[in-house]
């Protein structure tokens, strides 16, 4: 393995982020592993459970009756979402916030709850400013947490048919509305903060048809980029022009089709003028079949390092917390740490470094074998240097760069622990569908 620590390729990206955190109802006492992992961001979405607890994040939740006054205080249930932020912050962890609503993909005899259109978008912006004053600007007895992304919505493009929809219970139009007057709100109270939206569903169907480009819907993945295109065309139309600070999206695919989602996203983005937005994937995995397993790991790994290496500017895992079937990272049973989340406090290390320096032999995934994903990270001047190597095929050999290192393994028996020294030029084993960590002495 040939790494030029000469010259840094870039930043490594904060691409160890996550949805929620290992919370129990509102106990927080595992809130440790976050600052050791080095977590950067923690995205509120489906916050508590089913309708966000009835308690969490929620804008139904913390501003429960919306004929109310959103100028009065009184309005407000902020206590257990404030409880929840003080415990991230205090991790090192900074919110990123969902203004919305949980997803309501419970019996549809039910009926929706959250999940209608507000009545009154400018109303409901007003709501959002005061909960980001609260959070922000110590309003209603608040703090000064200085929370940078505000998201608007999740997966309003989740089903064509409004009644089928378990997160917008409205058309794409009505959520274009909201969209425009809540950013336009909000970006003009808050220039400084990012604003932006709305969590797409994903671009499943670009690997799937010829032209990205609907002129009907033809399938729920199909609606998925009518959708988007729509809205950017919308919201770079005179007379309904929007910020977009950010744009998020979701999926649910492997390594490949992961990568070419994000060209996609960013060449999307670039097309209609918004070259500085952000290109966030906030909610992905890598199969929740493989939950609690060192595969689960490893592939986690893998994709880390080949989004670092594409076009998307943060990545969030869902989920981090306990008792979801999504959360790989902790045992719900035992409340401590799954094979999965080592990787995390792996990727934390080499973030906590830095840079990120070319490895020559790797191909523009990161990819060094076929089975082989690795990062390279170092500070400023390279003095301090590491090397992080996911396996997703059998027991490999990898030889070891330039230097002295020690070697780090996950595999079932290790978390990331040392297990021996090793120099330039020697051999090394990782693990089958496991990892390793060269730690420069």
């Amino acid at each position: 393995m040939n790494i030029n620590f000469t010259t840094p390729k870039g930043k490594i990206k904060p691409m160890h982020a996550i949805n929620n955190a290992p919370m129990h109802w509102t106990f927080c006492d595992a809130f440790h592993y976050l600052t050791e992992a080095k977590i950067p961001y923690a995205r509120l979405h489906d916050t508590g459970g089913l309708l966000g607890g009835g308690i969490f994040v929620d804008i139904a939740n913390i501003f429960p009756l919306f004929h109310a006054d959103p100028e009065d205080p009184r309005n407000y249930e902020f206590g257990f979402t404030d409880h929840l932020l003080r415990e991230l912050c205090a991790a090192g962890v900074k919110p990123f916030y969902r203004l919305g609503c949980t997803i309501e993909n419970y019996h549809p005899s039910i009926g929706p709850r959250r999940s209608i259109p507000p009545s009154d978008p400018h109303k409901w912006a007003v709501i959002c400013e005061h909960i980001i004053r609260h959070y922000n600007e110590g309003w209603a007895d608040g703090y000064h947490m200085d929370i940078e992304y505000w998201e608007i919505w999740n997966e309003p493009d989740n089903e064509p048919v409004a009644a089928e929809n378990p997160m917008w219970k409205g058309t794409m139009e009505e959520f274009f509305t909201l969209y425009e007057v809540a950013a336009n709100h909000l970006k003009a109270r808050f220039p400084h903060l990012k604003i932006g939206g709305y969590a797409s569903c994903g671009f499943y169907e670009i690997l799937n048809t010829a032209s990205a480009a609907h002129s009907g819907v033809s399938s729920r993945t199909g609606y998925f980029i009518e959708f988007f295109e729509r809205f950017l065309t919308h919201i770079t139309t005179e007379g309904h022009k929007a910020p977009l600070d950010f744009f998020s999206w979701h999926t649910y695919a492997g390594i490949g089709e992961n990568i070419a989602f994000a060209a996609y996203a960013r060449q999307m983005l670039d097309k209609f003028g918004f070259t500085e937005t952000e290109s966030i994937l906030n909610e992905w995995n890598s199969g929740i079949h493989r939950r609690g397993t060192l595969s689960d790991a490893a592939h986690i790994g893998s994709m880390m390092v080949a989004l670092q290496n594409s076009s998307v500017d943060l990545l969030m895992y869902y989920d981090g917390s306990i008792e979801s079937t999504y959360g790989g990272l902790f045992n719900p049973l035992t409340r401590t740490p799954f094979k999965a989340y080592y990787t995390f406090y792996g990727f934390g290390q080499l973030y906590g470094l830095g840079y990120q320096y070319p490895i020559e032999d790797a191909d523009p995934s990161g990819r060094l074998t076929d089975t082989v994903y690795a990062l390279a990270a170092g500070n400023a001047d390279a003095s301090k240097r590491a090397v992080l190597l996911f396996n997703l095929g059998g027991e490999t050999e990898i030889t070891a760069p330039e230097g002295e290192w020690t070697l780090h393994v996950l595999d079932e028996t290790h978390d990331l622990t040392p297990v021996g020294s090793v120099r330039g030029g020697e051999s090394f084993g990782l693990p089958a569908e496991g990892a390793g960590m060269l730690v420069a002495d």
